[in-house]
């Protein structure tokens, strides 16, 4: 039997039992006007709209579609949608249990079912990213011979996560989060619809504030955590879902963080800006999500000794060695320990004075070599240690500044081209105002002009 998305025996059973199914399945919407957020996607002649018939067909058919958007943005019930509202074939595969052999399977019907049938296939394909590039490929011939219209949902980026010739073949639909408008108007929707609670229960503005927090924008996570308060409000006789109900009911936000996806380099680079900028509770904040996210330790640690020299460098010249103490803590003791070495170093990082001088002086200095600004190494410090040398006039001239009172020789240590040229400009912040004097003085004592 082919995987239809949503069989008729599980359809027939929810009908004849609602109850049965999780109120998030049940408060699916059945058209696409009932679909939350996404109005983006669902304007007249949209690729969805023409999916279900709402457009042309034939040569100017819809195209296949790639849904990309966080957990809980309604890719699987835009499938939904198409699936109940569309007169075409449906099939669906999870690219998590199926392989090259389901996806050819459906294909071979799809091809019996437009030659015997004149019966258009849709294929639903969930977590596409899943497939390796192999499995991507054998989709290329039934996409472009529009043997199938895909359907294609993802949560990572698909510029990273599916092939190019799968990408150019379809049309890539952004799903965005949702607001705490729509989450609400979902969340009122299933108090009172005959599919959800029949009114039977009442939401508190104050409990309704701290589901929408806990949803953090993912519908599903909101009616889950909605039904389980409900239950526990039912079995006590209430009419209304307290607060305190919702709080013991739902322990605590799941963290909407996936680590091999695109928020696990989101998160990581919120943690290093809120550093860079200071602002020690938002980088506490996104070290707690990376931590509740079960992140690598020793990930984050890199990341924070990366930080102690790109943005602080020597305005804290103890920043580094923080940084590389927390790296080698975690690694000997992991977590859940780590996060207090951790918490440790971000707090001192985010509260360390700032420079990027030494991130932007070798930028500087490897353009210019880049450029080919660099010429030979000046005769006199050259190595003149082997035989030969001082024919070849290396180490002639050289002066050893410790033969001098001030311990610096006025000399060119640097390529004819670059004589004059100057990469490291200090700040004045924190511990970098005592090198920005050094470098003053040592500059002058080179005798250097100015450029």
């Amino acid at each position: 039997m082919e995987p239809d998305l949503f069989t008729a025996a599980a359809e027939e059973r929810q009908e004849k039992d609602p109850t049965g199914s999780p109120l998030a399945v049940r408060m699916r919407p059945r058209t696409l006007d009932e679909v939350v957020g996404q109005q983006h996607l669902l304007k007249p002649g949209s690729p969805l709209r023409r999916l279900v018939g709402e457009g042309a067909s034939g040569p100017a058919g819809p195209s296949s579609v790639i849904l990309w958007g966080p957990p809980g943005t309604g890719k699987t019930t835009l499938a939904y949608v198409v699936s109940k509202a569309t007169n075409k074939r449906f099939v669906e595969l999870s690219a998590i249990t199926a392989g090259v052999k389901e996806v050819r399977a459906v294909i071979d019907g799809a091809r019996r079912a437009s030659g015997g049938y004149g019966k258009e296939t849709v294929l639903f394909l969930d977590e596409i990213h899943r497939f390796s590039k192999a499995q991507q490929d054998s989709l290329l011939p039934a996409v472009e011979n529009r043997w199938v219209t895909l359907i294609a949902a993802t949560t990572e980026n698909p510029y990273f996560s599916v092939i190019s010739p799968l990408l150019s073949r379809s049309l890539l639909l952004t799903l965005e989060p949702l607001t705490d408008d729509d989450i609400r108007d979902l969340i009122r929707r299933a108090l009172t619809d005959e599919r959800g609670l029949k009114g039977a229960l009442t939401l508190p503005e104050d409990t309704e504030r701290h589901l929408l927090r806990i949803a953090g924008g993912d519908a599903r996570r909101a009616l889950t955590a909605l039904e389980a308060a409900a239950g526990a409000a039912l079995d006590k006789g209430e009419t209304e879902i307290a607060l305190t109900t919702l709080e013991e009911t739902v322990d605590r936000a799941a963290v909407k963080y996936d680590r091999d996806g695109d928020q696990h380099y989101d998160v990581a680079s919120a943690l290093i800006k809120s550093i860079r900028g200071s602002d020690v509770d938002a980088a506490l904040h996104y070290l707690a999500r990376m931590i509740e996210a079960g992140e690598d330790p020793r990930f984050i640690a890199r990341r924070l000794m990366i930080s102690a020299s790109e943005d602080i460098g020597l305005a804290d010249p103890n920043a580094l060695p923080i940084a590389v103490a927390a790296a080698q803590a975690v690694a000997m003791i992991g977590f859940p320990e780590a996060a207090l070495t951790l918490s440790h170093a971000t707090i001192a990082l985010a509260l360390a004075p700032k420079s990027n001088a030494a991130t932007t002086a070798i930028g500087a200095a490897l353009d210019d070599v880049r450029k080919g600004l660099a010429g030979p190494v000046p005769s006199h410090l050259r190595d003149s240690h082997y035989k030969g040398a001082t024919k070849l006039g290396h180490g002639k001239g050289y002066v050893y500044p410790h033969d001098l009172p001030e311990g610096i020789a006025e000399q060119q240590y640097a390529p004819d081209a670059l004589k004059d040229r100057e990469y490291y400009e200090p700040t004045r912040h924190g511990a970098e105002a005592r090198y920005a004097d050094a470098v003053e003085w040592t500059r002058k004592h080179l005798g250097r002009k100015r450029p």
